[in-house]
């Protein structure tokens, strides 16, 4: 059993959600209109009114059987996996987990932990661009609508996403098959690319994500290295 709350507007569903939880279920809130959502590591996540998605699900850590990482690569599988079969177009896990659709960035995800009532729980953050078609100043981004002119319900649309994430997370596969499904799917993997690191641009090939988190990519001045995120900026 799980709980689908709406919320109207609020600052960050990641935030707002540590109210709302029942007792040994998994809650979920979502809104059309989030004033101040967090991307990774202190990025803001802005979104359009009434054009996108923001989602967050709760989740006692007790109830979930693979690491952090695992969760991480999982969710973003979960992500590709819906678009995917919603727009039959081109769809990439852009290292660490964002969603890339016919090479524009139209999901984020943040997932954070925190103890809340004497629970440990992890709080799962997506936001999808849905309907939004003003990009401006923003190259690499779109919706699932300015890419593939779909155009989509939005309440339908978070219900069958709310409920495609919850029946993943209850048949999560072995981390092994997840580390595999990730890769599968990496944007840009085994592409020549050209990345920034140091403020210095270089050209390499991204050839695996790892089980610890880590990007490793062979790059043509200093060869195989790995990457944990912010390390290494993909230019694309």
């Amino acid at each position: 059993m799980s709980h689908l709350i709406h919320l109207k507007e609020c600052f960050s569903t990641n935030d707002e959600i540590s109210s709302l939880l029942y007792d040994d279920e998994s809650t979920a809130v979502f809104t059309f209109n989030q004033i101040k959502g967090r991307g990774q590591y202190g990025n803001i996540w802005k979104v359009m009114p009434n054009e996108n998605l923001a989602y967050s699900l709760a989740i006692k850590t007790s109830k979930v059987n693979i690491s952090d990482i695992s969760l991480n690569y999982y969710t973003a599988i979960i992500v590709r996996d819906f678009l995917d079969n919603l727009t039959k177009e081109t769809t990439k896990i852009k290292w660490p987990n964002d969603i890339i659709l016919n090479g524009k960035k139209v999901c984020g995800i943040l997932i954070e932990k925190k103890k809340i009532n004497n629970d440990e729980f992890y709080i799962i953050g997506i936001g999808i661009n849905v309907l939004q078609t003003d990009f401006t100043n923003l190259p690499k981004a779109g919706s699932i609508y300015s890419v593939t002119g779909i155009n989509i319900n939005l309440l339908k649309f978070v219900e069958k996403f709310h409920q495609n994430i919850i029946a993943r997370l209850n048949q999560v596969l072995p981390e092994e098959s997840i580390l595999t499904e990730y890769n599968s799917n990496l944007f840009r993997k085994e592409e020549i690319t050209v990345f920034q690191k140091n403020e210095l641009r270089q050209h390499g090939i991204i050839k695996n994500a790892d089980k610890s988190g880590f990007l490793w990519i062979d790059l043509e001045d200093e060869g195989l290295q790995k990457f944990f995120h912010k390390e290494i900026e993909i230019l694309y």
